[in-house]
């Protein structure tokens, strides 16, 4: 059995069908990457996952277990968790403190908080600034915040949104590097990404939506080369 298995999702908002029937699973263990154009629902699909809106129709089930109908936060406890596009740190707040939100959810006492806060704030390379404000950090800085805070949670699945973009390719390819320390420590990835080389770098198999649908799954090197991949990026006319 998957970890997460997704059975015809669909989703809609009025008359707009943002996802339409995708199925999809992810075994424990995996890298995964999602991409596609803009619009293609790539974040709404992420939402769902989440429990931050509910599916029109369709099925999503962790690791046996369905989440339709449950609370964001009671998919995080499951071990379900997902970071933003827009990082969402509190600014006036240190880094140690933000990171600490998220290891609150398994770790009441605020002692024990702070000592898994300090720990994942190593881990992502931001342990000499865990007292500077967060509002403080640049782009970049706001990112590891951002994949720390999730991090404490002790998640199984991270669902990472566009962790790379507003990135340099420098801070691009540090950050890849964290992210397969990570994974290497257990923790599955499904990753929505533009930057196609951390995709490359990462992932080892690519599912591609447009227009809410999936149309292509493989290695990066397969999708890269999939005439249906080029004509939703490029258009009719780049196609072989």
């Amino acid at each position: 059995m998957a970890l997460l298995e997704v059975e015809k999702l669909t989703k809609r908002f009025g008359g707009l069908v943002a996802n339409r029937d995708i199925s999809l699973a992810v075994e424990a263990g995996e890298i995964v990457a999602i991409i596609g154009p803009n619009g293609a629902g790539k974040s709404t699909l992420f939402n769902g996952l989440a429990g931050h809106h509910a599916p029109s129709s369709g099925h999503v089930r962790f690791d046996g277990n369905e989440l339709i109908g449950r609370t964001p936060e009671a998919i995080a406890a499951m071990g379900l968790v997902r970071t933003y596009q827009i990082p969402r740190s509190f600014a006036a707040m240190t880094v140690l403190e933000n990171v600490m939100v998220g290891a609150l959810l398994r770790h009441p006492a605020l002692d024990a908080a702070r000592d898994v806060a300090s720990r994942v704030l190593g881990e992502v390379g931001l342990g000499e600034r865990g007292q500077t404000p967060a509002g403080e950090l640049n782009v970049a800085g706001q990112k590891r915040i951002e994949l720390a805070r999730a991090l404490a949670t002790a998640p199984k699945m991270l669902l990472l949104d566009e962790v790379a973009g507003g990135l340099n390719p420098s801070e691009a390819r540090a950050l890849a590097e964290i992210l397969r320390k990570v994974h290497a420590g257990g923790v599955t990835l499904l990753i929505v990404e533009h930057v196609l080389e951390v995709v490359m770098r990462l992932a080892q198999r690519v599912l591609v939506l447009d227009f809410g649908q999936l149309i292509a799954a493989g290695t990066p090197e397969e999708v890269v080369r999939n005439p249906a991949v080029i004509e939703a990026y490029l258009g009719k006319k780049y196609r072989a």
